[in-house]
């Protein structure tokens, strides 16, 4: 770790992105707000996104610099279907350059926390590959909250990320994840664009085994959010509904 004022931080956002947001000092803590509020130099991966988040922290803690003068970048976005390692090097380096001036510069994402299922990872290997001091502040990642939320096994897991679209491809990869979650006893976990969050579920519940227990989570830190986990056979008998448009995290773990 360096010494000097200079560091990337990992600051944390909500996880209301793209609902009515509450108050923000209900989800985050107030010191991660005033730390975030002392920051003028950013790294994010949506600019209009980065500018609500800052325009609600100005509402609890005054910002540093008014809402124009923040300098705020986006993150490079990588070609789809490619690593965020192909993002070249020189255009990381142009963003950490607040940071080796001295600066600290936070890292933010659209929702939850930085780096993790998020392409800002790329950016804080390239900070720590620069010697650069990197520092996270306290904040929600759904994952986690949805795997504590669950009662699958918290102590062995796998982030999966997307799965397949197309049905033959998606189910083979179900099955091939709900095979290694028995040999192994690891929850997989896995998320989805919220438009096809009832389409993932649907097939989940058609090609899991019955005494597989399956968890979802839906729209956490929201009103009206939560999680149900039950057996495929439970979400057969029971299928109930998903609320449309919110966020979601599936983990399954096999019987």
């Amino acid at each position: 770790m360096t010494a000097g004022p200079g560091a990337l931080i990992l600051v944390p956002n909500t996880l209301d992105f793209g609902t009515a947001p509450g108050p923000i000092e209900s989800l985050l803590p107030l010191g991660v707000l005033r730390r975030a509020a002392a920051i003028t130099h950013w790294a994010v991966e949506d600019a209009k996104s980065a500018r609500a988040f800052l325009k609600r922290v100005d509402a609890v803690a005054p910002l540093a610099a008014p809402l124009q003068a923040q300098q705020i970048r986006e993150l490079p976005r990588p070609r789809k279907g490619a690593p965020g390692a192909a993002i070249p090097g020189a255009e990381l380096d142009a963003l950490l350059a607040p940071a080796r001036d001295g600066h600290e510069l936070g890292l933010l994402s659209e929702a939850g926390l930085p780096a993790v299922a998020d392409p800002g990872a790329v950016l804080v290997a390239a900070a720590h590959a620069s010697a650069l001091r990197v520092e996270v502040l306290a904040g929600a990642s759904s994952i986690t909250l949805a795997l504590a939320a669950s009662g699958l096994n918290g102590q062995r897991f796998a982030f999966e990320g997307y799965l397949p679209q197309e049905a033959d491809a998606r189910a083979r990869r179900v099955r091939e994840l709900e095979a290694r979650s028995r040999r192994e006893t690891q929850t997989q976990v896995a998320i989805e664009t919220p438009y096809r969050n009832a389409a993932l579920r649907t097939a989940l519940v058609d090609i899991l085994q019955p005494a597989t227990r399956l968890a979802i989570a839906c729209g956490l830190t929201l009103p009206g959010g939560g999680c149900r986990t039950d057996t495929i056979d439970g979400w057969r008998r029971r299928p109930g509904e998903m609320p449309p448009g919110l966020p979601a995290i599936f983990m399954w773990l096999a019987g």
